[in-house]
């Protein structure tokens, strides 16, 4: 099993620079796209039948043009929108699909580069999320939780940490609430196979060179419940494939 999730800041921005031509090409069994910015509804028939192939599921934010997730499945899954906090979900921030073997949770985690205002509920919004995936795991529920963290956990997962230790998204009470999901038995997968690789998901787009350079953090990751690690056969992150800020990292499934 094969699942790719993919930042793709504007699906109508992605599909205009043929970026899923890529996705088809790896004929993945699921995808995860976060920062969509778009309604289903806005979506042109020929954009729409990009995903031919794919029962989608959409939770735009409630705002235009900002946030929204949505995952791809071949063959129809349930899914719910959200995990039943309104201040988070009107966002557009997670979609459940439910599997036979784990529950995949695709969620695009707040960002606090426009102020402490957003950070605070950024940590909110980590805090809240923990709780709700240990009250799955406390059901005997095994996870997959992917997607943007927004944040980098250690120093060898970004490029610049010392000049970054008062930046969003490299804070150290960032870092100490993605640092709780691992203690609560959830596993950095590409870290685990991976352990001192140095490799990247997002480069700034307020400096040109930024991606020429490698200048990037890792931002997008697939954390798998301890239980489920054994079935981790490997995990790509694709710095090669643009079309985004981001980009996209696969999970392969035993």
């Amino acid at each position: 099993m094969r699942l790719v999730t993919w930042n793709v800041n504007g699906l109508r921005s992605l599909l205009k620079r043929d970026g899923w031509n890529w996705i088809a090409r790896q004929k993945p069994d699921v995808v995860c796209h976060q920062e969509i910015k778009v309604m289903p509804e806005q979506l042109t028939a020929s954009q729409l039948d990009a995903f031919k192939g794919y029962e989608a599921v959409w939770n735009p934010a409630e705002k235009p043009g900002y946030s929204g997730v949505a995952t791809l499945t071949r063959g129809a899954r349930a899914a719910e929108l959200g995990f039943g906090q309104s201040k988070f979900d009107t966002e557009g921030r997670l979609i459940q699909t439910h599997f036979d073997d784990f529950e995949l949770l695709n969620v695009y985690f707040p960002s606090g580069t426009s102020g402490m205002h957003r950070v605070e509920f950024k940590l909110e919004f980590y805090a809240a999320l923990l709780e709700y995936i240990k009250a799955l795991r406390a059901k005997g529920k095994s996870v997959i939780i992917t997607g943007d963290f927004n944040t980098a956990h250690t120093e060898i997962d970004l490029a610049r940490p010392k000049t970054n230790q008062r930046t969003s998204g490299f804070m150290p009470i960032e870092r100490e609430a993605l640092g709780h999901y691992f203690e609560s038995g959830l596993v950095d997968s590409f870290r685990r196979l991976n352990p001192d690789k140095v490799q990247y998901t997002w480069w700034t787009q307020r400096s040109p060179s930024a991606r020429a350079n490698n200048i990037g953090w890792r931002l997008d990751y697939f954390l798998v419940s301890e239980d489920l690690f054994p079935k981790v056969k490997a995990v790509t992150i694709f710095d090669d494939v643009t079309g985004s800020d981001h980009c996209p990292v696969m999970l392969e499934l035993k």
